[in-house]
């Protein structure tokens, strides 16, 4: 069974050799696994076993897709946001629109005319299609694209005070994000379209549920609809506190929830498999803040298998990740501890790693 075969029966429930995995490790753990296996980093992920290839095609790219080697190094974007490397991640220092005038927010330009080298970095990812599954993510979608522009505080205070300024201007991040599914969906054969929006915190969401359904609901179900419309699943990436609006989700057409955080409220995985297993799919829900860099080889084991057991207690529905990337904190011994509960040994890591460096000879 490949990756492309044992994602696509595990969504929809049939029999799999394994669960299939996603992992997302942040830079300096792929680093340091890539010394261990004395291959390239970029090759991390096939030595792992992971079974998606996904690109970034949206704003997330000039986030995580852009990398800098130095703290203070940074770029600025198709979007005129400037970035800035601050630890292992790329940060926002410079929102275009923070002090704009209502007249100059409603004649910001999306980045249209890079529309075509956008949906290009899909390209190196779809020619893996043949056993691969394929993913292309096109968040952030509407909300967190909209504050990446504006600014979070001044966003969530127009929410209130100038709606209209703001529903028009989700409308208009989620005409983007429809431009760039339509286009990677006429250019690529597809397994599953990824959207996402970051809208809570750890115990609550960053708005009242009635506001999301108001002002972003009716948008994200137009980006859904792309992937509906081509018979793809749609797969939706929240950080945080989202349970109030999970059963809106479906609704809309959602298939896949990433990424679990299991220490937020209302989040425990078991529970939400069990409220809503029977129309949605999971990915993630290893514990990153606490398990995987404090716990013990055996307690990572344990919960894997407990996580595993009841995620897929339906016969799948289930794809193996972790609640964030993976820490360059985390034991390595957790990190094999957790890939050995689905079946890939250490032995088979190392054994895929020993032919990376065979076929680069």
């Amino acid at each position: 069974m490949n990756s492309k075969e044992r994602v696509r029966r595990a969504l929809n429930k049939e029999p799999v050799d394994r669960p299939p995995v996603f992992m997302w490790f942040q830079p300096g753990t792929r680093t340091l696994l890539a010394e261990l296996l004395e291959i390239p980093p970029e090759f991390v992920a096939e030595a792992f076993g992971d079974d998606v290839r996904q690109a970034w095609v949206s704003n997330n790219h000039a986030m995580e897709g852009i990398v800098h080697e130095r703290d203070g190094e940074g770029h600025t974007d198709y979007w005129g946001i400037e970035w800035m490397k601050e630890g292992a991640f790329n940060q926002i220092v410079g929102f275009p629109l923070v002090d704009a005038t209502k007249e100059e927010v409603l004649a910001y330009t999306f980045p249209t005319d890079r529309l075509d080298e956008l949906v290009d970095l899909m390209r190196p990812v779809a020619e893996q299609g043949d056993r691969y599954f394929i993913g292309c993510d096109v968040s952030p979608c509407v909300f967190e694209m909209y504050w990446r522009l504006r600014g979070l505080d001044r966003t969530l205070l127009e929410i209130a005070s100038e709606p209209e300024l703001t529903e028009t201007m989700f409308a208009r991040c989620a005409d983007f994000a429809i431009k760039l599914s339509e286009a990677a969906c006429d250019q690529f054969d597809l397994d599953w379209l990824w959207t996402g929006d970051d809208i809570a915190s750890q115990n609550a969401m960053l708005m009242s549920p009635a506001t999301w359904r108001s002002m972003i609901k009716p948008h994200l179900k137009r980006i859904c609809d792309v992937g509906k419309g081509r018979g793809l699943p749609v797969a939706y990436h929240c950080c945080g506190a989202l349970r109030e609006i999970i059963e809106d989700l479906i609704e809309i057409g959602i298939d896949v929830l990433n990424p679990i955080q299991c220490n937020c409220r209302g989040m425990d995985a078991l529970e939400l498999k069990r409220d809503f297993g029977n129309r949605l799919a999971f990915m993630g829900g290893v514990d990153t803040q606490g398990l995987l860099p404090r716990g013990s080889a055996n307690d990572v084991r344990k919960a894997t298998a407990r996580l595993v057991e009841g995620m897929t207690s339906d016969g799948g529905g289930f794809i193996l990740a972790a609640s964030h990337t993976v820490p360059p904190e985390t034991p390595i011994e957790n990190i094999f501890a957790m890939y050995a509960e689905i079946g890939i040994s250490r032995e088979a890591v190392f054994d895929a790693a020993a032919d990376i460096r065979r076929r680069m000879l």
